[in-house]
């Protein structure tokens, strides 16, 4: 395993490393962020995935969702993205819950880090208060046309920033989803690993009219 992992080692040792076998992380979601963020995180090496997405892969859904290759359309989600993190990522378990947040959630499972990786506002709202009462740290990302937003959650509340309705997302470009589930898959290791992570900050990207990248950073109000 060491080998494996060995451009990893050189970043922070052997203990570390053989640590993040022990984690837990659910993954709410698995389109285009979740099959981004379970690739990442399950090549790095952690060690045991929840996959929660009651959907079915869609055609339209194959250009930016990169778990995912023509063939798979009718397939739940979830398990399609399993059977690909277990046969690329020798040392990653991944359960597939086909199923809604909420009926998710009935379980009352423990985990080191949640992440958010839906596509609606209501979704990401359940898991807020879920996350709240019980203390624990999730992972916030949306993405929509060529920009984005991700949040690591400790003590500010998605509620109090955003406003919730149902209204769906525009068009996306492949890219800046992979992009933003780099940056949560970024944060979630670092933070997993130990290292330090700046807790309730909205990073924003996107570009202005130039054409230049912007990447704003806001602090949230903390409850």
């Amino acid at each position: 395993m060491h080998e494996y992992f060995n451009r990893q080692i050189k970043l922070w040792g052997e203990e570390v490393q053989d640590s993040l076998q022990n984690k837990k992380v659910a993954i709410i979601g698995s389109g285009g962020l979740g099959c981004t963020l379970g690739i990442a995180l399950g090549a790095s090496g952690i060690g045991e995935f929840a996959l929660v997405d009651f959907d079915d892969v869609g055609v339209h859904n194959i250009h930016r969702q990169i778990g995912f290759k023509v063939g798979d359309d009718g397939k739940y989600k979830a398990e399609v993205l399993k059977e690909l993190l277990e046969s690329r990522c020798p040392y990653t378990k991944a359960t597939a819950y086909v199923e809604s947040f909420d009926e998710f959630a009935k379980r009352d499972l423990e985990f080191d880090l949640i992440i958010d990786a839906t596509d609606n506002l209501p979704s990401r709202a359940a898991i807020n208060k879920y996350c709240l009462e019980r203390k624990q740290p999730w992972i916030y990302g949306t993405v929509e046309e060529f920009h984005g937003q991700v949040c690591f959650f400790e003590e500010a509340s998605y509620e109090a920033v955003f406003k919730i309705n149902d209204r769906k997302p525009n068009g996306i470009a492949c890219p800046i989803v992979m992009h933003i589930g780099s940056l949560q898959a970024n944060l979630a290791i670092r933070h997993l690993a130990g290292l330090p992570v700046k807790k309730d900050i909205l990073y924003y990207l996107s570009f202005d009219e130039e054409g230049i990248l912007q990447n704003q950073k806001f602090n949230l109000p903390k409850n």
